[in-house]
């Protein structure tokens, strides 16, 4: 028998699965080591000054190497970066060493892995930090940005990977 605890855990984390987010891989590289991780928990704070917010579980071995070395990437996958979202993510059973191996990469200008089928990056140093719940929700400030105009983009959305055509942008839109 579930308690209502855990029924509205199961509730918001099917809501959750109807909301459609881009596909990250935040990586890092520093004193504490090199690592990745699939995130979908990112999103833009501000643009005065350049600012995004990355969520990571507390429980994650990940989360303590992000903090320590305070330098990410926030690396943007395209749809055809299924594969790499699906190896930082731990789908493949993968080592960390064994997915920078799998998922071709290059130091960025801030020394972090940057992944070469990110279809944005945004290099940067985790400014801050807050504890919510079982997560801590990292505040980035953005100090290089790189993208690419082509390739579509790759969401998940209801469980499962989906891609996201890139349009041509519209005159007149407001």
């Amino acid at each position: 028998m579930t308690n209502d605890k855990d029924q509205t855990r199961t509730q918001f984390r099917n809501a959750m699965a109807a909301l459609g987010a881009a596909v990250n891989v935040i990586t890092t590289d520093g004193p504490r080591g090199r690592c990745g991780i699939t995130a979908s928990a990112v999103c833009s704070v501000t643009d005065s000054p350049p600012t995004m917010l990355v969520c990571i579980n507390q429980s994650s071995y990940v989360h303590d190497i992000l903090s320590g070395n305070e330098r990410v990437c926030i690396n943007v996958l395209g749809a055809d970066a299924e594969e790499a979202a699906r190896v930082f993510a731990g789908m493949t059973g993968c080592s960390m060493d064994e997915r920078f191996e799998r998922c071709a990469s290059r130091s960025g200008c801030s020394d972090v892995p940057v992944l070469d089928n990110a279809i944005a990056t945004l290099e940067g140093r985790i400014a801050d930090s807050k504890t919510v719940g079982s997560h801590s929700v990292f505040f980035v400030r953005v100090d290089h940005i790189g993208t690419r105009e082509h390739g579509d983009g790759l969401v998940w959305f209801g469980r499962q990977f989906h891609r996201l055509a890139r349009t041509s942008a519209s005159c007149g839109v407001a």
